[in-house]
Formats: C-alpha cells, structure tokens, sequence
C-alpha cells in the first residue's frame, strides 16, 4: 500500500514549517488581544449559521486559512474585556508544555508509560499538600477537571465512611451528603451517578452573604438521620460558583470531625489562594478537610483541563478505586504511587503535570500569588465602582473575582428587571466588546463578572458599566 499520505502526516519537516508558522499566529493574537488592538472579544455567530459556515469550510475552504478562521471564531480569553467564564488565560509557556505533551503523548496509566511525567505529578503534588498544611502522609494526584475530581472524592468518601463495602457489594443503603443550596451543580450531577438521588442530597440554605448557614448544620444532619439516611460526607464551597463566596471552613471542618463524616472542599476556583499571602485567609479550616480540589485551569493560569484532588490521608488516594488489572497492574506490598490508573478514574491521560511543573520551575509559586491576588484585588474594586453607582446593585459583597450585579429601578417589578438585565446581557454578546455571563439566584437575574485576566484595570470596568448604561438607558426609560 502507497503511504504518502501518511508520510506527509508524519513529515519532521512539515511539523516545523506549520509549528512555526502557528507560532507566530499565536504570538500575533496574544499581542492583539492583551493590548487591546483587537476591538473585540468575540465575534458572535448564532449556532445554525456557524455550523453552516464549518460544514461548508470543510469542503471548500482553503487549509492555509484554517487557522486564522479557528481564532478569528473563538472567543479570546487574553483580551482584558473577558469577564464570563473561569477559564483562565493561560500563560503562553503552558500553551508550549501542551504542545510537547501532544506529540510525546505518554498514556500514564502505569509508570512505563510516562515516567517522567508521574515522577513530576508527584513532586507537584507534594508541593501543593504542603501550601495546604497536610502533613506527610497526604497524597493525591492530578485528574481531568472539577467534575471528575468531586466526584472521585465523593466516591472517596463512601468508600471510607460507610459500612459496608459498596465496591465490592453494591448497597441498597440510604446514604446522603450535606452541601449547601449554592454549590456547584457538579455536586449534585456526582451525588445522583452514587445513586444518592435528589433524596440523598440534604442542601443547606444559605445566609445573606450566600455563605453555607452553619447554624442550621445540626437540625438538617439530626433529621436526616431520623428520615434513615446515612450521612457520609459535607462538602464546603471554596468559593461557590455563583456568587464567588467561601463558606466557614473551619466550622464545617468542627462539624464534620464531631460527626465522624467525610469533610470536603470543593475549591475548584477558589483553591489557588493557598499561594496568596492576603486571601489564604480564606482557606482557614482547609487543612482539616479529608480531600480538597484545586483547579488548574481556573486560578493558576492552566489550560484546559487539569485538577489536583488532594488527600489528607494518602492511603484514601488509593483506595477509591481499589481493583485488578493482570495485564496492567502489579501486587505490590507498599502502594506505588506510579501507577496512576490505580487511583484515578481515568485509565489513560494527559500529561498534564507539565504544565504544573513548568510553572512552579521557571516562575516559581509567586507566580500564582500575584495572579490570584491581583484578581481578587480586581474583584474588590470592581464592587466598590458598582456600590457607588445608584443605577447598579450587587448581591453580596465580593470575596475574590467573581461579582454578581444588576440593574435597577424602583419603577419596574422584578420580573421586567430580570427580562431587563438579561436584555443587556444578550445585546453584550452579540456586540462582542465585552464578554460576561448572567446567573440567577433566588430567582432574581443578576449580570455576572469573573476577572480573569490580571491586565483588566478600572478603566476597563467603568468602559463596561458605560457600555451596559446605554443599552439599559432605553428599556428602563431613563
């Protein structure tokens, strides 16, 4: 058989010349979107028509202009207008560590196939356990997002709190986790997968800040023991995604240890603050929990997707997924920490430890220190700008880069401010300038913010706040 094609495909020579090329590309889009050359942070294109638009370009449109299409069609996380969702712009050196882990692509599983990166992923890990306060027994491992990593965790807590053995005998126990009303969805998606259902999953209100409502901990736990449910574990938000609050760790930490449950901290945002010397405060009671998430490419300037679960107890890190694999794995007499598919849900993956080694090593862990607090600075000052705008009302006081905000007017009932609100939010969209998303809490529609891009200043904010007055000016008939 003719393999030219695949010659091509693999041609060193071709590799260079296209990586080149991209590379300036890139290079050239990083210097448009942080210095504001390019005037937009998105060009909007509905669904139908996008889709029109690739399915066309696949057939007729030329190969050299795929790529400048590809980055003309996304949205651009560098530009100092991005202010939607917590994806991080990443620091252009990871976008280098993504490249080298495409083309070396070691699976991971087990050690032959990625030494280099599973001897990285545990010094990383050891690093962060250590910022945390654990002591040298935690352990953890890296892991493909938030979702995944809570879930493991939750997996993790059942494994080790209940009586019976699920993984090898199934249950038909009633077992159920305390959350607060405001934790990320992904608790709740992980909670019904366990088999929990809506039952299983005691959620806590919260107070006026949005923070969990710990006074109400004892009531809801006693009744739901009383209802015949085993409570297994407490997760804690670090902060919640909604509103960017942390709830009281340290008190939940107390509650949990009293209950004898599994104490969690879902800090998938919020976690990358061990490394700021002035909002590590926040993470007061971290180091009593069982198990803590971090996410890589949220806070600490990663690509999409790599997560760090970390355990108080190294043992819990191997325990969750405790099985046998002859052809893969080996009895040993001590746990090897190298053979990752032991411990993680996933039996391939990427090697994402590069990117969180090659940061600590040229940058050094100041590196996320300044990210971390020069966006929480941003989020303080980003309230203070709509505190003192009468046209404007915030949600809660912001405790790090996520601001939840809406307009008002004493003239309209909630329901014309809500359709108001989401009216602006949409025409931002479609006008590509700025980028934010919208929540709904308490059924009141409120304009979200998350900064997180460290070269977004107050002009940028009051550019927004003027932006969004001219479009609310006519539908609130001022």
């Amino acid at each position: 058989m003719d393999k030219q094609l695949l010659q091509t495909a693999y041609s060193p020579e071709d590799f260079r010349q296209n990586g080149h090329q991209l590379i300036d590309l890139l290079a050239e889009h990083l210097d448009k979107s942080l210095n504001k050359s390019s005037s937009k942070v998105l060009n909007w294109e509905n669904p139908s028509e996008e889709y029109k638009f690739w399915n066309n370009f696949l057939f007729n449109g030329k190969p050299s202009d795929l790529n400048n299409e590809i980055i003309k069609r996304s949205i651009h996380l560098h530009h100092p207008h991005y202010m939607g969702h917590q994806i991080s712009p990443v620091a252009p050196i990871t976008g280098l560590t993504s490249l080298l882990n495409a083309i070396l692509n070691n699976g991971m599983g087990i050690y032959e196939m990625g030494m280099a990166p599973t001897a990285m992923e545990r010094v990383v890990v050891e690093q962060l356990c250590k910022e945390i306060g654990y002591g040298k027994k935690s352990d953890g491992f890296l892991t493909s997002g938030g979702t995944l990593a809570n879930l493991t965790a939750l997996l993790s807590a059942r494994k080790n709190r209940t009586g019976n053995d699920v993984w090898e005998n199934g249950t038909s126990n009633k077992l159920a986790i305390m959350v607060s009303e405001e934790a990320h969805y992904c608790i709740d998606r992980a909670a019904r997968i366990m088999g929990l259902g809506e039952k299983g999953i005691i959620k806590i209100a919260v107070d006026e800040g949005f923070a969990l409502k710990t006074e109400l901990l004892e009531q809801s736990y006693k009744k739901t023991i009383h209802e015949g449910y085993e409570v297994i574990a407490i997760v804690g938000s670090a902060p919640s995604t909604a509103t960017g609050i942390y709830d009281d760790l340290e008190t939940i930490g107390d509650f949990a240890f009293e209950k004898g449950i599994w104490f969690h901290i879902d800090a998938a945002h919020g976690g990358g603050a061990i490394f700021s010397s002035k909002y590590k405060s926040l993470l007061k009671g971290m180091k009593k929990a069982d198990s803590i998430v971090i996410d890589g490419h949220k806070m600490m300037m990663m690509p999409s997707i790599t997560t760090a679960l970390l355990f108080k107890k190294g043992r819990d890190s191997h325990n969750t997924f405790r099985q046998k694999a002859d052809y893969l794995l080996q009895d040993s007499k001590e746990e090897d920490w190298y053979n990752l598919a032991k411990r993680t849900f996933e039996c391939t993956k990427y090697m994402m430890s590069l990117h969180w080694y090659t940061l600590l090593k040229i940058y050094g862990k100041s590196i996320f220190d300044e990210f971390v607090t020069t966006l929480y600075d941003l989020g303080q000052e980003f309230g203070e700008l709509l505190e003192n705008d009468p046209l404007f009302e915030i949600a809660v006081k912001p405790m790090s880069n996520i601001i939840c905000f809406r307009l008002i007017n004493k003239d309209k009932d909630l329901l014309s401010l809500n359709k108001i609100n989401s009216t602006v939010r949409q025409k931002l969209l479609e006008e590509g300038e700025f980028y934010i998303v919208q929540t709904k809490i308490k059924d009141i529609v409120y304009l979200r913010v998350t900064i997180m891009n460290p070269f977004t200043t107050e002009e940028h904010f009051k550019k927004l706040l003027d932006n969004i007055k001219r479009k609310a000016f006519p539908l609130l008939n001022l």
